[in-house]
């Protein structure tokens, strides 16, 4: 395991955000479907977009790389020839969680048996809405226990049916790239439904592969006509909310007069986690978007109430922000942090504790009481995002912090750290 050190710095200049690997597993997933060699655009490619990567040619697709252009030649899920009679085809997911689910319904429009594979944390997550899923469109889904790996027997069919997604909705993504395929209608009516902007996201991209998935007005209910087919496409892939949230906190917690441009963030985009910028400019930061980007500049910071409940992915940068601002912010949405790389309410509690933060859990809320943040050695729990919430909140430290296991940030950002030592003003 790798220890990275950041010491306390002022940022500043420019830096594109890495592109949204949620986009890319998606447009992976659809290229894989489509006839035709489609063009996908953006870079770097992360440790979860490659597990997609992995499971695109072990479906038999050809993947070429080059120049921050993935080309896929597609409509080999349906060529046969690569799978075996004999035993299930075997398909790693690395760690992704996307991965597994989205996939597991793609898979499910074989009839060869397909085992879904993981590593590390992947291991136990649960995937009981797969099983469940899967059996209500007359697949077979088999897990450990709930857990992976997840042994599937399709085909799927079409129908109309009610799909409790238990807290993600992951498994509805697969579900709604999957269908179209199928020669009949389908409808899903999703019970449980949160960070419904990944949906939005799914049917986006799906869009531009040709393929449309209608819904209700209320978001619930989603109207997948049969029969379509994916064609080959060309997208460049938007700029990562999720990671572009740590250089946002950055540059609002350590930011010179100046502030930062992050490039390639949307305005209008879909990923849930644009909603940082609404808790930046409550919190006293400066934030406007000018032609190419996001630029943010610090203020007199103030304390926050958030509910991330539908965006939890951007609770590590808003305890490493609560952890520099003098009095208590709220955040709620601990529910949805039991399941992630690491348990997150207990990474976040202990890292940013020892960095001198009183955090509590009160039912579903996190109460962060900030102002001095200490210098230290924490781990990374071998959760991406707890490694990089530790690296921003050191730019705001009394001392350095050492980051133990910080390699684990290649899941969603090679390079983190070399990115962030580029707008460190010297």
């Amino acid at each position: 395991m790798e220890t990275r050190t950041v010491h306390p710095a002022a940022v500043g200049g420019s830096i594109r955000a890495p592109a949204s690997k949620s986009a890319m597993q998606r447009a992976i997933a659809c290229a894989i479907l489509g006839q035709g060699t489609s063009r996908i655009e953006g870079s770097p490619v992360c440790a979860d977009s490659r597990a997609a990567l992995r499971i695109a040619r072990r479906l038999g697709a050809e993947v070429r790389e080059g120049g921050g252009i993935i080309e896929i030649d597609g409509s080999s899920l349906f060529r046969g020839g690569h799978r075996s009679p004999e035993r299930p085809l075997e398909i790693s997911c690395g760690e992704s969680g996307l991965c597994m689910r989205m996939f597991s319904p793609i898979v499910a429009l074989l009839e060869d048996a397909v085992r879904l594979t993981g590593e590390g944390s992947l291991l136990r997550r649960p995937m009981h809405m797969v099983e469940t899923s899967l059996g209500i469109f007359g697949a077979q889904c088999s897990s450990t226990g709930g857990m992976p790996p997840l042994t599937i027997r399709g085909p799927i069919g079409p129908k109309r049916a009610k799909v409790d997604a238990q807290g993600s909705s992951q498994l509805i993504t697969g579900l709604l790239i999957a269908l179209p395929l199928l020669p009949g209608d389908s409808e899903i009516e999703v019970e449980n439904l949160v960070s419904a902007g990944y949906l939005e996201l799914t049917r986006e991209i799906c869009a531009q592969f040709g393929v449309h998935v209608e819904k209700s007005e209320d978001g619930k209910t989603f109207f997948i006509g049969g029969g379509q087919s994916y064609r080959a496409s060309g997208v460049r892939i938007e700029g990562d909310w999720s990671g572009g949230a740590f250089l946002a906190v950055a540059a609002a917690i350590a930011g010179g007069a100046e502030g930062l441009r992050i490039r390639g963030l949307s305005r209008d985009s879909k990923q849930p986690d644009r909603a940082i910028a609404e808790v930046l400019a409550g919190a006293g930061a400066s934030l406007h978007f000018d032609g190419s980007g996001l630029i943010v500049q610090p203020g007199k910071l103030i304390p926050f109430s958030f509910d991330a409940g539908d965006c939890p992915d951007i609770f590590p940068p808003l305890v490493a922000l609560a952890s520099a601002i003098q009095g208590t912010s709220r955040i709620r949405g601990v529910r949805r942090l039991a399941s992630k790389e690491s348990d997150r309410a207990s990474a976040l509690r202990e890292t940013f504790g020892a960095l001198g933060a009183e955090i509590s859990v009160e039912g579903d809320e996190m109460l962060v009481r900030g102002g001095v943040i200490r210098g230290g050695r924490v781990s990374s729990w071998g959760d991406h995002r707890i490694a990089m919430a530790a690296a921003v909140a050191a730019l705001a430290a009394e001392g350095e912090v050492h980051i133990e296991g910080a390699d684990c940030v290649s899941k969603s950002w090679p390079g983190f750290f070399e990115d962030l030592a580029s707008i460190l003003a010297h």
